[in-house]
């Protein structure tokens, strides 16, 4: 093989596989951060990954909030098929209350649970997070939430 001919082959190889492994490091690092949302009826019929982050969201059950201590905190949620119990360790946000719309961030334990790194509510009377709103469109508690709340359909 001519002597610039296998220098070009190597320069053409040692590009390949530099992008080969920028493209396998940005995959990986996508993989870890990808935040998949499950409702509450796909966790129940364990269709979500135990052990890897996830979010989950619907309505927090009415009666089922149950402090355990100061930072601690026991509620479910659902989506009118399913309910799942979220452990969270922190404040709950303002805005957080039975009946209203959450995601909550964290991982689906061995039990069934989450146990929630984040929660996030509802920031103003008007909006639901999209996952929620859509989870509960098609399970037709959405009405009955908008019912129940004073609220129109959007």
């Amino acid at each position: 093989m001519n002597p610039v001919r296998k220098k070009r082959l190597i320069i053409v190889l040692a590009i390949l596989l530099g992008v080969i492994a920028t493209v396998s490091i940005g995959l990986v690092a996508l993989q870890e951060n990808i935040n998949l949302f499950y409702t509450p009826e796909q966790i129940v019929k364990g269709e979500a990954p135990k052990n890897i982050r996830i979010r989950a969201g619907g309505l927090v059950k009415v009666g089922s909030v149950k402090r355990e201590d100061d930072l601690n905190v026991r509620f479910e949620v659902t989506d009118g098929k399913g309910d799942v119990v979220i452990r969270y360790k922190g404040i709950l946000p303002d805005l957080f209350r039975e009946g209203q719309g959450i995601v909550a961030l964290g991982e689906l334990q061995e039990d069934g649970s989450l146990q929630a790194s984040e929660v996030l509510a509802k920031h103003d009377e008007k909006y639901m997070p999209p996952e929620v709103t859509h989870a509960l469109e098609q399970s037709g508690m959405l009405d009955q939430h908008n019912a129940a709340t004073g609220k129109g359909k959007k």
